[in-house]
């Protein structure tokens, strides 16, 4: 599976990027923005507490980041994260896939020890 590569402003995150997106999710994420008005600055990904096994990921349109924010840009497109939700996603990878029953986004997410039987939560 190829990944977009994450690229960096000065001031902006300089570890290894804790979310990666590949190249169909940065496509499918910039399609749907394409969509908004106004145009959103980028993508926020988290994690939010919930589902049946603890934790749920989240995404959502931003128009800027915030104070405590990890921001990454995947061929030009900004993500933001949260630094509680870094701790959680390091590692992950962000897919977007479309089959015959279903399409959205997948995330591969290394830290993650057991999903729900719905498989739209995750305890780690």
């Amino acid at each position: 599976m190829a990944t977009a590569t994450a690229t960096t402003e000065a001031s902006e995150f300089r570890a290894p990027s804790p979310v990666t997106l590949t190249p169909a999710a940065t496509e499918k994420v910039r399609e749907i923005m394409a969509t908004q008005d106004p145009l959103p600055a980028g993508l926020r990904i988290g994690v939010v507490g919930g589902g049946c096994s603890g934790f749920q990921y989240s995404m959502s349109f931003e128009n800027q980041a915030g104070m405590m924010d990890k921001v990454m840009h995947f061929d030009g497109l900004k993500v933001f994260v949260d630094a509680t939700s870094v701790m959680y996603l390091n590692g992950c990878v962000v897919d977007y896939v479309e089959t015959l029953e279903a399409a959205g986004f997948k995330f591969d997410n290394p830290a993650v020890k057991s999903t729900c039987g719905c498989g739209s939560s995750f305890s780690v």
